[in-house]
């Protein structure tokens, strides 16, 4: 069996660091040592979010962060806007459909940004502000894309509407100014840049947002952000955590906070760089117009069959890359070089397309292509990692 190479974007390669400080004797969660320990891991959240706002954390998925940011802010028959680009904008219209929520879709064709425009010119249209919430994802990994939230912030920020944004793959791996970007709610989960297994969702609150809350008349109980709010003060969660992960969780942020947030953000711009570069030098084509610095989104060459790329992949070489999803299965491949990813993760990532490619049948690949291409800009760019070990 070859070694294994987890290049997916989600779950993510964790640190053996991080797997050995969830493998520590559990504690109590109501103990002033897990007091302790989660007072620690709010003030590392609010760094990593950007945020002076408190942190909620659940243990769920990501996709149980987003029904929580729905299910407390709106009421049955709201209206909200939702950016549909791909398969994770479609979840918040699904979800908000599910709770009875009016969806007006703004639909973006996939591999392209919103225009924030459109999103201003929708809610200039709601004449009587029946627009509650505007849904929007900071960075699409099922298309690759990066949405300017920023921008998004600063048209919202004129109307009732909160601003909701999905940072399950971004947070930790793109930029994300969750305050300076007057981004209302911010929902993340553990298995992307914060390098941990799947199993937490966070979610940030502005006050602009608790006014909401306070409206809110959907249905909740594990899910309600009141009663997490109300233990905070105590460092305490509203109902048993996954202590595990949050004694993991706390390894991840001393972590992150000891390599600098500017240098996390600076190193997945050169991986995502040097990615690109060696995928243009094999002849392929990239599929975002507006990439993410957290995944590269690649259109499978003519020819060349999805399942039988990924498969190869993984079953010959050992790498685990991810392909397309809904419309675009067997379209594109992903790569992700988010989280617990460096230098040699890229190249192992290209070297084995590269293979896979030509054991394929491809024509016109040149072994070591694309690798050469990607080297180029990896020692162009590199600087010593420094995870505080």
């Amino acid at each position: 069996m070859p070694k294994r190479y987890l290049l997916t974007p989600g779950p993510t390669e964790v640190p053996p660091e991080i797997s050995l400080a969830g493998a520590r004797p559990i504690i109590h969660h109501r103990s002033p040592e897990f007091r302790k320990l989660f007072a620690e891991i709010q003030e590392g959240l609010k760094i990593i979010f950007q945020t002076r706002n408190d942190c909620l954390v659940f243990a769920s998925s990501g996709t149980g962060g987003m029904e929580a940011a729905i299910v407390n802010l709106l009421s049955p028959g709201d209206m909200a806007l939702v950016v549909k680009g791909g398969k994770f904008g479609e979840r918040w219209a699904e979800i908000c459909q599910a709770y009875g929520v009016h969806v007006i879709s703004v639909d973006v064709p996939s591999g392209e940004a919103v225009d924030p425009h459109t999103i201003e010119n929708e809610l200039r249209q709601d004449s009587f502000f029946k627009i509650k919430a505007v849904f929007t994802t900071l960075a699409e990994t099922s298309t690759g894309v990066a949405t300017d939230i920023n921008a998004i912030g600063r048209i919202v920020r004129n109307y009732k509407a909160v601003l909701v944004v999905d940072a399950i793959s971004g947070l930790g791996s793109c930029e994300l100014r969750t305050d300076n970007w007057l981004a209302d709610v911010c929902v993340a989960a553990s298995q992307k840049g914060l390098m941990l297994p799947p199993g937490l969702a966070f979610a940030t609150v502005s006050e602009k947002a608790w006014r909401l809350v306070e409206e809110s008349k959907l249905p909740k109980y594990y899910w309600s952000f009141e009663k997490a709010k109300n233990v905070l003060p105590d460092n305490q969660t509203a109902f048993t955590p996954a202590i595990s992960l949050l004694m993991s969780l706390k390894e991840s942020l001393s972590m992150l906070r000891a390599e600098g947030l500017d240098n996390i953000l600076d190193r997945h711009k050169r991986l995502a760089s040097a990615c690109r570069t060696g995928i243009i030098a094999l002849g392929l084509q990239l599929f975002a117009r507006h990439p993410a610095d957290n995944v590269t989104s690649v259109k499978m060459p003519p020819g060349i069959h999805g399942e039988t790329f990924i498969k190869r992949a993984k079953d010959v070489y050992g790498v685990s890359l991810a392909g397309g999803q809904g419309e675009l299965k067997n379209k594109i491949f992903r790569i992700s070089h988010l989280g617990y990813t460096d230098t040699f993760d890229v190249i192992t990532a290209i070297s084995c397309i590269e293979m896979v490619l030509i054991d394929l049948g491809m024509e016109g690949i040149e072994p070591g292509a694309g690798v050469r291409a990607a080297m180029h800009v990896l020692r162009k760019g590199n600087k010593a990692r420094n995870f505080g070990l």
